[in-house]
């Protein structure tokens, strides 16, 4: 029986370190962000026929 409580406890530990490291490894992630597209403030600009 004890065996039992100290594979579960193993068990245990081994998931908690496994979910504080993907926690961290998330935070740790840097996020980029694509830059808008330059806009002609004309509407009827050549450039933009194909549109």
């Amino acid at each position: 029986m004890t065996g039992y409580i100290i594979a579960a406890i193993v068990i245990m530990l081994i998931v908690l370190v496994l979910t504080l490291f993907t926690i961290s490894k998330g935070y740790a992630y840097k996020h980029t962000v694509d830059a808008l597209p330059e806009q002609n403030e004309h509407n009827g600009d050549a450039d933009n026929a194909h549109f």
